[in-house]
């Protein structure tokens, strides 16, 4: 009722007072009433829509059926805004939808509805009443944070019975505020990043921007305004086509989501598994994942949705695509091309060939798991599918100058198969060679040198000195030449003389110290 608490004739003093031209505070002030009646009563007045000098000649009857028929209107058209506002906080969500636009809606349907000043007022208090903080600003897939929970969780080594903490990661999106959760071994940026990556997989799809706190594995120097990423992060953000945008140092507000994302998380997951024991950091995210369903599965408390549900209704669709492959971490090395037209890449102990016109440069090697580039001078030079053999070499032969390609097709089979066209022997002494040597590779010169002998000497005295070397127990390039320049290998081994040594009364003899 219009006069409930308050007598027609102050309802008719608070009128005559505002067409006066007094303040509300005045008004307030004269008649000893609270500003919220006063304001009351002079919007009703004016949606009545007449003059004061009639207001003054009607009776307090008439006056408050007047203004009982046009507050009750209102009345109703507060119940059909408050039954909207919960479509309305969801609505915001969308991408471009603002109030603006929700009102000018409302008011097509409602044209005796409340002017845009009011509308918004009420939706504030209903948003207030109801406790949400924040959620305006939470656009559909604009923002996913991420940080991680303060405590640890843990599984048992089954082998030596240590317990081995695990840091938890978390991540959730900003509108419908489905969530990530996973245990990983450390804080360190190869497990945060691949953390993420996993999220962004869970979820199905890349936010606008990723919002994580100022943690070394994101952030190489805090700032307020402008913050250093860490190199390796940036690089993802590139992969996967987003932006990263770290909260400011000391503001806590900036990750308020994430961070009563954190404490469900100890209720939802840590409490429930307190009990639970795990010998394995794969068999405690299964436990944690299977939690993880039943938390974004849950309606919120007072809606009758859960955050599925609204991840699937609002979220899903606004979401970018994921690139067809995963994130590989870049991390670089230098080198100098050798006069092979190869680096030595020392992580793997491994040669990579490249183009044969950058000899004796200075190169800057970026590699993954599984490829490496070579740049000079910032332009990539080179590509080769990472090859994690030691000491050995990966070669592109278009690398290599013409009259040196042929290098790039020596193997320890070629050389064999060379070797056993020349005779029994000499593939002999070339397989020792081959074998002595700590990796094949490192033989190949002086099997080039001992079988070019073939053209040289021919083929039936280069298996003859191999013959000999044989006999020697003498498997190098220097004792097959010493044979060959010495031409002994032309000497019947038949008709060798044995060596005695002659009798000399100044040669002792074995005899001799044989009693000393």
């Amino acid at each position: 009722m219009a006069n409930k608490g308050l007598e027609m004739y102050n309802i008719k003093q608070i009128i005559k007072l505002h067409n006066d031209g007094k303040s509300y505070r005045e008004i307030c002030r004269l008649l000893g009433i609270s500003r919220k009646c006063v304001t009351k009563y002079v919007l009703l007045y004016k949606s009545i829509g007449i003059d004061y000098d009639t207001i003054k000649q009607k009776s307090e009857a008439e006056l408050e059926i007047l203004m009982r028929n046009q507050e009750s209107p209102s009345k109703d058209r507060f119940q059909i805004l408050l039954e909207q506002c919960p479509e309305i906080e969801k609505e915001l969500k969308r991408t471009g939808v603002t109030k603006q636009l929700l009102w000018s809606e409302y008011k097509i349907k409602h044209p005796d509805g409340y002017n845009y000043t009011q509308y918004c007022k009420h939706y504030k208090n209903w948003l207030k009443a109801n406790e949400v903080t924040m959620h305006l600003e939470h656009k559909s897939g604009d923002k996913m944070y991420v940080d991680f929970t303060g405590k640890k969780m843990h599984y048992i080594n089954r082998t030596t019975s240590e317990v081995i903490e695990t840091e938890v990661f978390i991540a959730i999106l900003g509108a419908s505020q489905l969530t990530y959760i996973e245990a990983i071994p450390s804080q360190k940026t190869e497990h945060f990043i691949k953390a993420v990556e996993n999220a962004l997989r869970y979820f199905g799809g890349v936010p606008l921007a990723i919002v994580p706190d100022n943690l070394k594995a994101a952030v190489t120097i805090a700032s307020k305004y402008e913050a250093e990423l860490n190199m390796i992060f940036a690089d993802f953000s590139e992969h996967y086509n987003t932006t990263i945008l770290p909260t400011r140092s000391y503001k806590p507000r900036d990750k308020a989501l994430v961070e009563s994302a954190v404490n469900i998380c100890y209720t939802r997951v840590f409490a429930t598994l307190r009990n639970e024991q795990f010998f394995s950091i794969a068999d405690l995210n299964t436990r944690i994942l299977e939690k993880l369903d039943i938390h974004n599965n849950t309606k919120f408390q007072n809606k009758d949705y859960s955050r599925r549900e609204l991840f699937t209704e609002i979220e899903e669709q606004e979401l970018q695509e994921l690139p067809i492959s995963n994130y590989e971490i870049k991390r670089y090395s230098k080198a100098t091309v050798y006069k092979n037209s190869h680096i030595w890449f020392g992580v793997d102990e491994h040669y990579y060939s490249v183009p044969y016109s950058f000899i004796s440069q200075k190169v800057k090697i970026q590699y993954t798991n599984s490829a490496l580039s070579i740049y000079c001078k910032g332009e990539r030079i080179a590509y080769h599918q990472r090859n994690y053999g030691k000491y050995q070499y990966t070669t592109n032969t278009e690398h290599l100058p013409s009259t040196h390609q042929f290098v790039s097709e020596w193997s320890p089979e070629m050389f064999t198969t060379w070797a056993q066209s020349i005779g029994v022997e000499t593939e002999k002494v070339i397989s020792e060679i081959l074998s002595s040597k700590r990796h094949p590779e490192q033989a190949y010169k002086s099997c080039i040198g001992i079988l070019s002998y073939g053209k040289k000497v021919g083929y039936e005295r280069l298996n003859r000195a191999c013959h000999r070397a044989i006999q020697f127990n003498s498997y190098n390039y220097m004792t097959i030449k010493n044979i060959l320049t010495s031409n002994y290998d032309k000497i019947s081994l038949e008709h060798e003389i044995e060596y005695q040594t002659p009798n000399h009364e100044n040669i002792r003899g074995a005899h001799y110290y044989g009693h000393i």
